[in-house]
C-alpha cells in the first residue's frame, strides 16, 4: 500500500523525537521500533493487538478522505523541487493550543513530527522549523499576528490549524478573519504554499465546514483530521479516548494520525503537483475585512496612559503587556489611550480566573463596549479577543481603556487589533 512508506517515515519521526526526551518513554518507543524491524510476523500481530497503530487508522481510504479539498498543488510541487534540490526552506504553523502542542509536548506533536519527516525524507535540504501556536487563539488574533508570528520568518508553506477555536458565537467574524488570513498569507513575498486543517471535538463540533468553504473559493488544501477521526471511531476501530485525553486536544497517538494525515498529503502532492502549473486564483470576491491586520503591542507602540504599569512578562503565550491592579475596585482615573489610523478595531485582554475587572473601550471618547475580564470558575487565564469597531473607510481614531470600578481587581491589555 502507498501509505506504507509515509507511516514508516512518521514512526521513525516519532522515535527520533521520543529519543530527546529521555527515560522510560523513550526506552518503550525504541523497544516499539525494534519490534517492528527485528520480531516475527507472529509477535508484530500481537503488539497490533495491544499497541495504538497508525495502520489501523491512516489507510490509503483515510488519506483520501482526509483532502476534504485536494486543491491546487503548483506551490507543493515547487517546494518539492527547493527540497530535492537540497535548498533551504522555512515551514510554519499557526493555529491554536493543538499547535502549540498541548497533549503531545514540543517532540510529539503533530508540528515537530511532521517537520521531523520533512527532515528525513530531505537529509540534503536545510528545513527551519516555525511553530507559532497559541492556546485559546482563533484566526482572529490568527491573522493579526500572522505578520510577526509566522511570515516574518519567510515561510515556504504555513498549516493553519484553528478549527476548534474559531466558533459560532463569532461566525461572520470567524469567517471574515479566515478569508483574510489566507489572503495575507497567499501574497507574502516568499510565496508560501498553505495547508489548512480540520480538527474535531469530542461531539463533532468544528469550524471545518465555514473554514473548508473559504478554503475551496479559493482552491487551497484542506484536510481533515476530523472526518477521519469520526469514522473509524464510528466503525469501532479506535474509541476517542485512544486519541485523546480530554474532549479536544489530540494526545501523542492523536497527533501522530493528524502528522501522518499531513505528510500522506504532501507525499500525494509532491508526486502529482506541476510545479509550472496556473497557482490559485485568489481573485475571488472579498471584503478582506482584515486588510494589513497588526496587534498595538508594548513592543512597538507607547500609548498615553495612567495608573496602568507595563509588565513585559509572559502572559497567555505572548510577551508584554499593560496592566491595572486594584485590591478596592477602585482604579482611581486610570486609562489607556492609543491613537490609531485603522478601519477596523478590537482589543486583546487578559480573561482572568476570580479576579478580572471591567472596562469600558472608547472610540473617540464614546464607549462602545463594556468588556468583562473576570472568568469565574474557568480553566485558567489567558487572552481573549472582542471586536468593536468597524468603519465604512480607514480613518484616525482614538481608543480608550477605562476601568470599571467595583468587583475585580485586575486589567490586563495585551494588544490593540487594528486593520
Amino acid at each position: 500500500m502507498k501509505n506504507k512508506r509515509i507511516l514508516a517515515a512518521l514512526l521513525a519521526a516519532c522515535a527520533l523525537s521520543l529519543t530527546a526526551c529521555g527515560g522510560e518513554a523513550v526506552q518503550n518507543a525504541e523497544t516499539s521500533a525494534a519490534t517492528k524491524e527485528t520480531e516475527n510476523s507472529t509477535e508484530e500481530t500481537e503488539a497490533e493487538e495491544t499497541v495504538f497503530s497508525l495502520e489501523k487508522i491512516v489507510t490509503d481510504e483515510a488519506l483520501e478522505m482526509s483532502r476534504l479539498n485536494e486543491g491546487n498543488m503548483t506551490r507543493l510541487a515547487k517546494l518539492a523541487k527547493k527540497l530535492e534540490a537540497g535548498e533551504e526552506v522555512t515551514v510554519a504553523y499557526l493555529g491554536g493550543s493543538i499547535t502549540q502542542g498541548s497533549s503531545a509536548g514540543d517532540n510529539l506533536c503533530y508540528a515537530r513530527l511532521t517537520t521531523n519527516w520533512f527532515e528525513q525524507t530531505y537529509p540534503d535540504a536545510t528545513i527551519n522549523y516555525v511553530r507559532a501556536g497559541i492556546g485559546a487563539t482563533g484566526s482572529y488574533i490568527g491573522v493579526h499576528r500572522a505578520d510577526t508570528d509566522v511570515l516574518a520568518y519567510n515561510p515556504d508553506i504555513v498549516f493553519i490549524d484553528f478549527s476548534v477555536n474559531d466558533t459560532v458565537e463569532n461566525t461572520e467574524r470567524n469567517k471574515d478573519s479566515y478569508d483574510s488570513l489566507l489572503r495575507k498569507i497567499w501574497s507574502w513575498e516568499s510565496a508560501p504554499a498553505i495547508v489548512c486543517i480540520g480538527m474535531t471535538m469530542e461531539d463533532g463540533t468544528s469550524f471545518q465546514d465555514y473554514h473548508c468553504e473559504i478554503a475551496r473559493k479559493y482552491d487551497v488544501p484542506y484536510i481533515s483530521y476530523k472526518n477521519v477521526i469520526l469514522d473509524v471511531i464510528d466503525k469501532g476501530i479506535i474509541e476517542w479516548k485512544d486519541i485523546s485525553d480530554d474532549d479536544i486536544h489530540p494526545n501523542v497517538e492523536g497527533h501522530s494520525v493528524l502528522s501522518a494525515l499531513l505528510t500522506g498529503y504532501l507525499e500525494y502532492a509532491f508526486a502529482n503537483g506541476d510545479p509550472d502549473g496556473a497557482e490559485s486564483d485568489f481573485s475571488a470576491e472579498s471584503a478582506d475585512v482584515f486588510k494589513n491586520a497588526t496587534l498595538l503591542r508594548p513592543s512597538n507602540t507607547e500609548p498615553e496612559m495612567a495608573g496602568f504599569t507595563l509588565d513585559e512578562n509572559n502572559f497567555g503565550n505572548m510577551y508584554g503587556y499593560w496592566t491595572v491592579r486594584s485590591g478596592s475596585g477602585d482604579f482611581g482615573g486610570a486609562y489607556l489611550k492609543f491613537e490609531v489610523e485603522a478601519q477596523n478595531i478590537g482589543v486583546l485582554f487578559g480573561k482572568l480566573v476570580g479576579r478580572g475587572a471591567k472596562f469600558e473601550v472608547k472610540i473617540d471618547g464614546e464607549t462602545v463596549k463594556t468588556v468583562d475580564g473576570n472568568f469565574p470558575g474557568g480553566w485558567g487565564n489567558y487572552v481573549e479577543c472582542i471586536e468593536v469597531a468597524r468603519f465604512d473607510q480607514v480613518g484616525k481614531h482614538t481608543v480608550e481603556i477605562v476601568p470599571v470600578n467595583g468587583d475585580g481587581a485586575v486589567i490586563n491589555i495585551t494588544a490593540v487589533a487594528v486593520s
